[in-house]
């Protein structure tokens, strides 16, 4: 009876939370964590990331990145965001971006990366998933499995730590480096295409995500090492640039749009 009723309050819940929409596409999402709480997780991981990964002393690659995160934060709207864009000293080719608009880029990205438009495309999708809130997504799902309904207020107010532990999981943020979210194809997809928006409004060509998605392919076959984290929970295949491509008129239309 008692896991009955748990299965009965899970189920009320995700029905309820279900009516939440990811913004540019409207697909109905399970949202079961609070916007402002989210924030402050984000802030909680990025700050042990910065405690335990060197920040790059390169002026010109942080300017860079300063210039182009802060474009493409103007045009989008995340609540409770105090936009902070780092740029960490590893050569691992990855990026990451956390609620509340904490924005992680490894120098290890910059050489696929090549230009501000190729920089452009890595934040904008990172930050698609953070307005899309798929990492709050991904730990509704967790904790609707792993704690039940009737679990889910004292998770998320009496044991911070058990919150802490799904947070880190669901935004796949490691005890040394951040890393990618392991999102499910839908939610990548769904970047790449939110993203590609973002980017346009932002005045860089989106034409130019098809490039770099391409070096990042050609970079992960020439590899002799094990697959970056950055590809190792991701799409990257030729179906996915097809699919880039399919999101490229709309998307051009915003960039045309912005430079009126």
């Amino acid at each position: 009876m008692q896991l009955h009723r748990l299965l009965v309050a899970s189920c009320i819940l995700a029905a309820v939370a279900g009516c939440a929409t990811a913004p540019e596409t409207g697909r109905r999402q399970v949202l079961l964590i609070d916007s402002a709480q989210e924030a402050q997780l984000g802030l909680q991981l990025f700050q042990k990331i910065k405690q335990q990964t060197p920040v790059s002393r390169d002026r010109h690659a942080n300017a860079e990145l300063q210039s182009v995160g802060r474009r493409i934060a103007s045009v989008v709207s995340i609540p409770n965001a105090d936009w902070e864009f780092v740029l960490f000293e590893s050569d691992e080719p990855n990026a990451f971006a956390l609620p509340g608009g904490k924005i992680g880029v490894n120098t290890g990205i910059l050489p696929i990366t090549q230009t501000e438009a190729g920089l452009a495309t890595v934040i904008a999708h990172e930050i698609a998933h953070v307005t899309a809130r798929h990492g709050a997504e991904r730990m509704s799902q967790d904790l609707l499995v792993q704690l039940g309904g009737t679990a889910l207020t004292a998770a998320l107010g009496s044991q911070p730590a058990v919150t802490r532990d799904l947070a880190m999981q669901a935004y796949g943020v490691g005890t040394e480096v951040g890393v990618m979210l392991p999102y499910s194809r839908t939610q990548e997809y769904e970047a790449d295409r939110v993203g590609l928006l973002y980017m346009a409004r932002a005045g860089f060509d989106p034409t130019e995500a098809v490039g770099f998605w391409e070096r990042f392919q050609a970079q992960n076959r020439g590899s002799r090492t094990s697959t970056p984290e950055f590809l190792s929970t991701h799409p990257l295949d030729d179906a996915r640039i097809a699919q880039i491509r399919r999101f490229l008129p709309q998307a051009i239309a915003e960039y045309e749009a912005a430079r009126r």
